[in-house]
């Protein structure tokens, strides 16, 4: 049961806004009143990022954004890089990894926002290739990570026990298995967004209600303290 894992020190909300996605002020709204610490996003673009700025800076001070991801935070962000994890064959403009030091009251914690690519279906089948390198690349640089508490977030494309995905759950702790599926936001069938922690724990998993994205959003308790 998900009260054994523990009450969480802190919350944070991981969201694929959708690029498509009408009202994102609205959608920052919906993730505010959830009450997290730490908020990723992905898909951002151009002309909904002023939005999502304005609406979530009263009470999320601190953001970083590289390319179509971006993470809000009630804790000083330092140390804000760019992630690299785009295959071999796609375009250089492509940008969806973010890593960041969230300065809280437990230590500097490692916070990671990714987008990994989507699964295509050729007329040979599912091709995940991007995909998995995406992964491998992520996979390695939590590995070399030197902050021992990593917060990882983000729309993987995959449901953790993807195989594919195995670069990067085998250095991340276990997730809780509560269902909190996420996708598709009209009738969902799997959860391809997750928050995964290093050195910490996922005390449990929950979804809200749909926003004008075809994701919901994830919300997860972390138990900080050793």
């Amino acid at each position: 049961l998900p009260g054994e894992r523990g009450a969480p020190d802190i919350t944070a909300v991981q969201h694929n806004v959708s690029d498509e996605n009408t009202a994102p002020a609205d959608t920052a709204e919906a993730l505010i009143d959830a009450g997290p610490e730490l908020i990723a996003l992905e898909e951002l673009t151009p002309s909904a990022l002023p939005l999502y700025e304005r609406t979530l800076a009263p009470a999320y001070p601190y953001h970083a954004v590289e390319g179509t991801v971006g993470l809000w935070s009630k804790y000083p962000l330092t140390d804000v890089r760019l992630l690299d994890i785009r295959p071999r064959g796609i375009d250089e403009g492509w940008n969806r990894g973010l890593r960041a030091d969230a300065r809280t009251p437990w230590g500097d914690i490692a916070v990671y926002v990714v987008h990994l690519p989507s699964v295509r279906v050729r007329p040979s089948g599912f091709d995940s290739g991007y995909r998995d390198e995406s992964a491998r690349l992520l996979g390695a640089a939590v590995t070399v990570e030197k902050v021992d508490k990593v917060i990882l977030l983000g729309d993987f494309n995959g449901t953790v026990d993807d195989r594919g995905l195995a670069p990067v759950t085998s250095h991340m702790g276990p997730q809780p298995r509560d269902f909190a599926l996420s996708w598709p936001a009209a009738f969902p069938v799997s959860r391809i967004d997750h928050v995964m922690t290093r050195s910490a724990t996922v005390t449990g998993i929950r979804t809200l209600p749909a926003t004008g994205s075809d994701h919901l959003p994830v919300v997860a308790g972390i138990r900080l303290a050793s």
